[in-house]
């Protein structure tokens, strides 16, 4: 089938792997290549193996992952294996970062998976992952390495982004949805991400050369202002791993963010679209703040898997990310309510409860006033009558976005 831009399901597919080895890893000759992909993403994880040899890499190695597993964990394994965090699943990725290896996710998963589980299994076994991985995420989070962030239908999550159209009709038409977000529909995807990443980097240099002490967001439902951590840095679009190379950590990506104080929030804010995490849904979060910590949190469903994320540890009330994204970008013109974080971020400007970034400030992360966590939980709150003011030492204030749009 061949779409208004001219391209065929096939080109478009093979468009979309191109771009998550050439512009999200950015795959080097020589290089090595760990891949992450549900079962259904055989055929996409496929094509990127195929571009990773032909780009001339030393090793590809592509590891499945059948989600529902989780499940019947969670349902049915004795208390014990809740607490069970065995170490060779660390030492794995910890001698992959050794060898220098590109990390590769294709995310696809069902967005209700864990709708009705135990949330206090969930929240104590994950705790106990999360602890595990901990050296692991440290690395990554510094870029120690490259690694990317894609996506691929699988037929539950289809049905949760359609649920009038026919199982194959759902997954055609989220295919098409992820192409039009990640610019793979275009004739020259590179050259359209090489643009992309331009204009993301003035809109961060501009920001980090104000140094704004806070941003203050308004709209209909929000009142809130985020200090910003000391010496704060903005990320966003493409940026360098330690070893030099230039890589897009997530496709898509339509923000720029940096670490907020971890004691310096107050106000409310609401969110402007639910939340997806854990297998489940959280509605209409309402969250107030006091000196940088939650004090009161609501939401119309999924209030228990909320009041289990703000529970994980001390720092998960507090936030380690604020992220500005506009109100028309590409994620937010497909109308579509994604149930993935990957994709819904880049359509609202966000926060996130829990750590901070390492590479979001200049010196050590806890001396400027990042936050630490075990989790790292994106949720949304721009909406198109945001308004956000950087506010300066001086008691000044600017504008920085208006009606949700760029106002410099």
């Amino acid at each position: 089938m061949t779409t208004a831009t001219g391209l065929s399901f096939d080109q478009k597919l093979a468009n979309y792997a191109d771009l998550l080895v050439r512009v999200g890893v950015n795959l080097q000759p020589g290089g090595r290549l760990f891949i992450w992909a549900p079962l259904d993403g055989a055929p996409l994880a496929r094509l990127v193996v195929e571009r990773a040899w032909a780009i001339g890499a030393l090793a590809v190695t592509v590891e499945y992952q059948d989600e529902r597993l989780s499940r019947l964990m969670y349902d049915h394994a004795p208390e014990a294996a809740l607490d069970y965090a065995p170490t060779w699943k660390l030492d794995e990725p910890m001698h992959q970062v050794d060898e220098g290896y590109s990390f590769l996710t294709i995310m696809g998963s069902d967005p209700d998976l864990l709708a009705g589980a135990d949330q206090e299994r969930i929240a104590r076994h994950s705790r106990v992952m999360a602890q595990l991985y901990r050296p692991f995420n440290e690395r990554f989070s510094t870029f120690e390495v490259n690694w990317s962030v894609g996506a691929m239908p699988v037929p539950s999550w289809a049905a949760r982004v359609f649920p009038d159209l026919p199982p194959e009709q759902a997954i055609q038409a989220l295919w098409e949805a992820i192409f039009v977000t990640s610019r793979a529909d275009q004739p020259d995807p590179v050259a359209a991400w090489q643009a992309h990443v331009a204009q993301l980097a003035r809109v961060r240099e501009h920001l980090n050369g104000r140094q704004y002490r806070a941003l203050h967001f308004r709209n209909a439902h929000s009142d809130l202002e985020v200090g910003l951590a000391d010496g704060h840095i903005w990320a966003g679009g493409a940026g360098p791993a330690q070893n030099g190379v230039v890589g897009v950590p997530n496709l898509p990506t339509d923000e720029v963010f940096t670490a907020p104080h971890r004691d310096r929030v107050n106000g409310t804010v609401r969110a402007s679209k639910p939340l997806s995490t854990r297998g489940t849904l959280i509605e209409d979060i309402q969250v107030r703040f006091e000196h940088g910590r939650v004090v009161e949190a609501t939401a119309s469903r999924g209030q228990d898997v909320l009041t289990a994320l703000l529970d994980t540890d001390e720092g998960a009330r507090h936030i380690g990310e604020i992220a500005l994204v506009e109100h028309d970008s590409p994620v937010a013109r497909t109308g579509l309510l994604f149930y993935n974080t990957l994709f819904d971020e880049n359509a609202a400007s966000h926060i996130a409860l829990g750590r901070a970034y390492p590479f979001t400030v200049e010196g050590d992360l806890k001396a400027a006033g990042g936050n630490d966590s075990l989790i790292h939980v994106d949720w949304m709150i721009g909406t198109p009558d945001t308004d956000v003011d950087g506010l300066r030492d001086d008691g000044s204030r600017e504008p920085v976005m208006r009606g949700g749009k760029w106002a410099f």
